[in-house]
């Protein structure tokens, strides 16, 4: 596909997506001509229809064009259409209509391509028809070549109607002038307004004191255990007695010091008893000599 082609493709496509709300995969209604086409070429028309689209396709065929298929009696052409999806038209299978006429019956609804359907066809009859209708996108084989054909004048004259409503609705309508929407979740006019509350306010709940809880009674058990009454729970220990009951310190004092003055006696005896032995000693020795 050339690349002007395209473009003008996607263009057209973002014409129908805004303006007549379709929605992707595209529904696209196939007749029986172009079916039995694609196959006599070899053409792939499920890639044909999504490049020509620019989008994902889902291809349908109604039961009328399905009969006629089997009436022309090509095995291939057959299997190929039973791998799409079926669209009931409500017409009775032992007479139906044509494929052209049962085409237009489930497309046009009310004057308008209610349920936004893409029409591939060879009829030039049924393009004829349906470029009348406002925003029916046409599709069309020729020489190998999927075509889609340009906005009909239907379609250019609701694509202006809805661009030109965008742009100057809000300016225009005296409803939408300045006034709050009921979809923003406020109170409409004519809603009764909700009463103030008459009377004293209360204080401000953060700006109270909280009320204490008071404490539980515990028992015994449990006023064991807190770290506060260990002395209670716990056995009292011994004090350490550095004398006698009833003794003064004065009267200590007395008698450490008498038995520091008997041990320096002691000392003072041992040290003459030591001296007298060894002068004995040295006389003995000199006796020794002499003799």
């Amino acid at each position: 596909m050339r690349q002007k082609r395209a473009k003008s493709y996607r263009k057209q496509m973002g014409v129908y997506l805004h303006a007549f709300k379709f929605r992707e995969p595209y529904q696209t209604l196939l007749d029986d001509q172009i079916i039995l086409q694609c196959h006599r070429t070899a053409f792939d028309l499920e890639k044909g229809l999504n490049r020509t689209v620019q989008s994902e396709v889902k291809p349908m065929i109604t039961q009328c064009c399905m009969q006629a298929l089997y009436m022309s009696r090509d095995e291939g052409a057959i299997e190929m259409a039973k791998r799409f999806e079926r669209r009931r038209c409500n017409h009775n299978y032992k007479e139906p209509k044509t494929p052209s006429e049962c085409i237009e019956d489930v497309v046009v609804v009310d004057g308008k391509n209610k349920h936004r359907y893409v029409v591939a066809t060879l009829d030039e009859g049924l393009r004829n028809a349906l470029r009348v209708i406002p925003g029916v996108p046409l599709i069309y084989i020729n020489r190998s070549v999927m075509i889609m054909e340009p906005l009909s004048k239907a379609s250019k004259a609701v694509q202006i109607a809805v661009e030109s409503g965008k742009l100057t609705g809000g300016l225009n309508d005296a409803k939408l002038a300045g006034l709050r929407q009921k979809d923003d979740g406020l109170e409409a006019e004519g809603a009764p307004k909700s009463k103030k509350r008459s009377g004293p306010k209360g204080p401000n709940p953060l700006s109270v004191k909280k009320k204490k809880k008071e404490p539980k009674p515990l028992n015994d058990k449990e006023n064991a255990s807190k770290p506060g009454n260990t002395e209670e729970a716990q056995p009292k220990k011994r004090r350490r007695k550095h004398g006698k009951s009833g003794e003064k310190p004065e009267e200590k004092s007395k008698e450490k010091s008498d038995e520091k003055s008997q041990q320096n006696n002691e000392a003072d005896h041992v040290g003459t008893h030591a001296e007298t032995s060894a002068q004995a000693v040295e006389e003995f020795e000199q006796h020794s000599q002499d003799d």
